[in-house]
């Protein structure tokens, strides 16, 4: 068996919102072999930045675009196709855009993989250790309190028992921050879990005062308070804080999550499988356990990473809370003929080949604005 095709397709809707969602656009990555194979990504980043990296000609020995790394090969050497990419884009990659371009790829190889023995990804990975996980709504802030407040109790009305609320308008006041809280806890009530994102706002010592304020209100914890390159900040602030720290959204697979996990940074590790991959993304959970640390998902996209990151999650022991993000797009809602999403508080697991999710291609060729390599 051998890849004949990498092929990507860049969705975007009709009108894009001014807001902090990745609901509104993403780039897909099918790879499609001889025997008729063929195997679904996704990549969390810009879509068409990700597929430049893909559809990139060769330059030279360490800077060639990954399509070209891969028609030809066999598809089932995950890993070696993973090393194959880092080494051969070391010149323009290593970290950031280029990794999260090889995690769509990758999440298409084990998808592939996965099909080809007729068994679910997490399988092959090691072997789930988990049915089903509590999951919490993923939302964004509202305007002001009582819109959050609003939002919360439309969700744990819907059967969540955890909603997380982040963004803006987070960071305008601490007037404002504290009104934002404040309405999120009576709209979730007091036997909810409440999360707090405050998406990179403050700084060190703000932030510890923010923590201590959101105490007041339970918070389970607070989540991406500082710029996601202050790592001393993030260790500071984590031996202070009186509610956990979490973070790791930003970070793109295992030698970027590297300095977070050694300098024990967070309490909370937050893995994106569209940023990472499988072959990193296992990794860099074993490690995170290693360090005491606790492992969640980040997944704020379509149905494709939202199996992912169930695939990968469930593989933990310690596992104990799914993020599943509530945006109202068809992205996230109808880009899969399988619906992905909580009932009664809790995600399912899927235990068809590969992902498990196929793909609506109505819904492709609607929202599709441009498309290589097929």
């Amino acid at each position: 068996m051998k890849i004949t095709q990498v092929i990507c397709q860049v969705l975007r809707l009709e009108t894009v919102e001014a807001k902090t969602s990745g609901t509104q656009d993403t780039l897909i990555v099918r790879i499609r072999t001889d025997n008729g194979l063929e195997g679904i990504g996704e990549v969390d980043s810009s879509p068409e930045v990700a597929k430049a990296v893909i559809d990139a000609p060769f330059s030279h020995n360490i800077a060639c675009g990954l399509r070209q790394l891969l028609v030809g090969e066999n598809p089932l050497d995950t890993r070696r196709l993973w090393q194959k990419m880092y080494r051969l884009t070391m010149y323009y990659g290593r970290r950031a855009v280029v990794i999260t371009a090889m995690a769509g790829i990758d999440l298409a190889l084990w998808d592939l993989k996965g099909k080809h023995f007729g068994v679910p990804a997490h399988q092959l990975l090691g072997g789930k250790q988990h049915d089903k996980i509590k999951a919490y709504a993923s939302i964004l802030f509202g305007r002001d309190g009582a819109e959050t407040k609003d939002i919360g109790q439309r969700w744990t009305d819907y059967g969540y028992q955890a909603v997380k609320f982040g963004w803006e308008p987070m960071g305008e006041s601490e007037a404002l921050d504290l009104e934002l809280v404040r309405g999120a806890r009576e709209g979730v009530g007091d036997a909810a879990d409440l999360l707090i994102d405050a998406g990179c706002v403050y700084d060190a010592r703000t932030a510890l005062r923010r923590a201590h304020s959101y105490s007041d209100y339970g918070i389970g914890w607070l989540e991406e308070p500082l710029s996601q390159d202050d790592i001393d900040g993030y260790v500071w602030l984590r031996d202070r804080s009186p509610v956990p720290i979490a973070g790791g959204e930003g970070e793109c697979g295992r030698a970027s999550f590297k300095p977070w996990i050694d300098r024990r940074a967070l309490d909370i590790y937050q893995i994106d499988l569209a940023r990472c991959g499988f072959t990193d993304g296992v990794y860099i959970g074993e490690r995170v356990e290693e360090c005491g640390g606790q492992l969640v998902n980040h997944c704020y996209k379509t149905p494709i990473s939202v199996a992912a990151c169930l695939h990968w999650l469930c593989l933990f022991k310690g596992a104990f809370l799914f993020e599943d993000s509530v945006e109202d797009s068809v992205l996230r809602h109808e880009l899969t003929h399988e619906k992905m999403g909580a009932e009664n508080g809790y995600i399912q697991v899927p235990d068809t080949p590969g992902l498990g999710v196929t793909l609506n291609e109505d819904v492709v060729k609607e929202l599709l604005v441009e498309e290589s390599g097929a």
